[in-house]
């Protein structure tokens, strides 16, 4: 993705079902589990960057030793810097008793995060400050074990305001801005309330059908208690992404199943998904069950993580995102008047390379057709170094964009800047015959269209082509989110700034006006979450035109070349990608009510001039 959108959070989790001499005599380590949380939690890296946390809770231990430990970190690399910090506590061990890790219950004792659960998080921040504190888990102490609580999440939530008025807290200035603050005071409220009527053994599954109801949102969260029961749930849409795997050693949870196959080395039939209002509960005896917490609803799961946000190792987002790009082959071949003699097919680095292969895959499959026509029609009327030329022919493909660094400048100024951001990509030379070659540029989503006004379309330009046509593997990203990706500023959406130019272009302002009337009166009866009202400043519009005038917004000025853009459609969308059906992005289509009042404060938000987030 040229246009940064970041990433989701990630969640790891691990129960170790044996006890720690076992993985010690198996593995010859007594810190597998902890090994295994750190390649959980670095085979996610590709989803926060903003912080990560681990807490471990240890099981059996005697009245006044601590039993919870949580650790946090906001640093560059945050994964490495927590696990350093553990690594320095194994060392301090040895220091005084150099062969310390042969002895399982010495190392459970003295190290604090040697414990049989463990929680991990990768924090990116759509709400709250990207400082340590709001790092997840966030945890509550109490004398009870059974009342202490870790949690963790991939979520946002749009009604904690709510949240808190229903358990009667006031909230501070810290939980005002943190969504997980306002989940973790319900679900700890509904845990004390049900350790009252079982004192140390509170049912988590009556805990979760208390407060899961009262959450409006997207989420895939993850608990730990201090009596060792713990739980990962996952929302009634299915919106964000949860796996699990069970083997008779360890319990794991995760937000992406590839990461459970790497680091447990197992396939991929092994790895469940957990299900849309489905939680899986392990109890303090290690035991485990699936209860349908929450009765699933229309599966809404996020289409942008298998386009974009999740890695690509799993085979079957990689044969998806292969798909997807060979959907857009017939489309570009006509915009390209079949002449793929001189086209030129690339990407934007990193994320759009497997939908570029499905693209060239395609372009593959036309031009052998081609090859077996023209050989079919030459009867006997052709030599080797004819039928040799004919059948060498190959798609020109070129790796034109190169990445070259993530620039972080230290200049301010709006136009020094600009020039700064030209050379976050770079490109290879002598690649294009200049005026006759036209270049096809697959990205895999275009949000902004500032990186490729700024960089990607000027740096192309150099070249000489005689057209650029950039290709967006999603459709049109029209509307915010509010379910864990941050994206709730309509104006920064290219396709949006596209309608509202077309509308002032063809003096249609009053479709604009009663759009902004519709909505104030809207708020003033509560009824925001009724209509999606954004979308009646699409409807003049057919999706070429939005795109036109896109390709019109992120040419640069005095830019000679032309420039096209073409878009993945929703039909074609939903067949590559038939289980993530989520494209509230694109359609305006969102699950729960509360998509529909962000949205519409989106708007309301633009229109009076306020760039703020819309929930």
């Amino acid at each position: 993705m040229s246009d940064e959108i970041k990433h989701e959070c990630g969640l790891a989790f691990i129960r170790l079902r044996k006890p720690f001499s076992h993985y010690q005599k198996q593995y010859g380590s007594v810190l597998y589990g902890l090994n295994k949380l750190y390649l959980l939690m670095e085979k996610q890296h590709n989803r926060g960057q903003d912080g990560a946390g681990i807490a471990a809770v240890k099981l059996d231990v005697e009245p006044g030793y601590p039993f919870l430990h949580r650790l946090r970190s906001s640093a560059n690399q945050p994964i490495a810097d927590l696990f350093f910090k553990v690594g320095q506590e194994i060392a301090e061990l040895e220091k005084y008793q150099p062969d310390i890790k042969q002895h399982a219950g010495l190392m459970k004792g003295h190290l604090p995060f040697l414990g049989e659960l463990m929680l991990g998080h990768l924090r990116y921040g759509t709400q709250g400050k990207n400082n340590v504190e709001f790092c997840h888990p966030f945890i509550k102490r109490n004398t009870n074990p059974a009342r202490n609580l870790a949690l963790a999440g991939n979520f946002n939530l749009v009604n904690t305001d709510e949240l808190f008025g229903l358990v009667n807290i006031d909230p501070g200035e810290f939980q005002k801005q943190s969504d997980l603050a306002a989940m973790m005071e319900v679900v700890h409220h509904f845990l004390v309330k049900e350790d009252e009527l079982n004192p140390n053994n509170p049912s988590l599954c009556n805990v979760l059908k208390k407060a899961t109801p009262l959450f409006d949102g997207g989420y895939t969260i993850g608990a730990m208690t201090g009596n060792g029961a713990s739980f990962v749930m996952r929302d009634a849409h299915g919106i964000r992404p949860a796996y699990y795997y069970v083997d008779n050693e360890v319990i794991v949870a995760a937000s992406e199943r590839a990461a459970i196959r790497t680091t447990f080395n197992v396939g991929e039939n092994e790895v469940l998904e957990l299900m849309p209002g489905q939680a899986l509960i392990v109890e303090p005896n290690g035991q485990y069950h699936i209860e349908q917490i929450l009765e699933p609803k229309e599966r809404r799961a996020c289409s942008f993580e298998r386009i974009y946000f999740s890695r690509g190792s799993d085979e079957k987002i990689y044969r998806e995102r292969i798909t997807l790009g060979h959907k857009l082959s017939k489309r570009i071949l006509e915009h390209i008047d079949y002449d793929l003699k001189n086209t030129i097919f690339s990407y934007i680095p990193n994320t759009a390379e497997v939908a570029f292969y499905g693209l060239v895959k395609g372009m593959e499959e036309y031009l052998n057709q081609i090859k077996v026509q023209r050989i079919m029609s030459w009867g006997k009327d052709f030599d080797e170094e004819k039928l040799n030329e004919m059948i060498t022919r190959k798609i020109r493909q070129e790796k034109i964009a190169i990445k070259d660094v993530k620039l972080r400048t230290f200049i301010t100024e709006d136009s020094s800047r600009n020039e700064m951001v030209q050379h976050v990509y770079d490109i290879t030379y002598g690649t294009v015959q200049k005026g006759v070659d036209t270049l096809v540029v697959i990205d895999d989503s275009i949000v902004r269209g500032t990186t490729l006004k700024e960089s990607i379309v000027r740096m192309l330009g150099r070249l000489g082509p005689k057209k650029i046509i950039v290709v967006s593997s999603a459709p049109q990203i029209r509307y915010p989110d509010c379910y864990g990706i941050d994206m709730s500023k309509l104006g920064d959406f290219v396709a949006f700034r596209a309608a509202i130019e077309l509308l002032k272009e063809k003096g249609m302002t009053d479709v604009i006006d009663e759009a902004h009337t519709t909505i104030k009166e809207m708020q003033r009866n509560n009824q925001l979450h009724t209509e999606n009202v954004v979308r009646r400043l699409y409807k003049p519009f057919t999706t070429e035109e939005i795109s036109d005038k896109i390709a019109q917004l992120i040419t640069p000025a005095g830019f000679t070349t032309p420039v096209q853009v073409i878009y993945q459609n929703i039909e074609d969308l939903h067949a590559s990608c038939p289980t993530n059906t989520g494209d509230w992005y694109f359609t305006g289509n969102y699950p729960t009510p509360g998509g529909n009042r962000v949205c519409n404060k989106a708007l309301l938000n633009y229109l009076d001039g306020k760039n703020v987030r819309g929930y």
